[in-house]
């Protein structure tokens, strides 16, 4: 389930960039109830953006600010509350990792889903009730 950061050079420390992306993937994790899921972990991937300054922008003028998307299958985070949770919590991540040089109005997030089918690991794609199993299968 593969999340990007994006922020631009100087707001988090390098430090701070590896942590940030651990309590992200964490976060996840603890908000579908897949802590410590042998198969959902190490399939929680992703890449961090950091662009150089002036290269990130808000209203169309370059800002401070972080952008958090997820592309998830359609079985994650499904409900409202779930959604919530996970805003909240990339949220408070990123404004704490940011040490005072970002504020929560220039933290955004959103969730991108994946066609049923669609979702590949390994070479082999699986339908959200494969991905169902195969997590279910890891938590025995």
């Amino acid at each position: 389930m593969p999340i990007t950061l994006t922020v631009p050079e100087g707001l988090l420390s390098p430090e701070a960039e590896a942590r940030t992306f651990s309590e992200l993937t964490r976060a996840l994790l603890k908000i579908n109830g897949l802590d410590g899921n042998s198969f959902m972990e190490p399939n929680v991937v992703g890449t961090l953006n950091v662009l150089p300054k002036g290269h990130v922008f808000s209203g169309g003028k370059p800002a401070a600010a972080a952008f958090v998307e997820l592309k998830l299958p359609t079985i994650a985070l499904a409900t409202p509350e779930a959604k919530h949770a996970f805003t909240e919590a990339a949220t408070t991540i990123l404004e704490r990792a940011a040490e005072g040089r970002l504020s929560r109005d220039r933290i955004w997030t959103n969730v991108v889903y994946a066609d049923d089918g669609s979702w590949g690991i390994g070479g082999r794609a699986y339908s959200n009730s494969e991905l169902v199993d195969a997590i279910q299968h890891a938590a025995r």
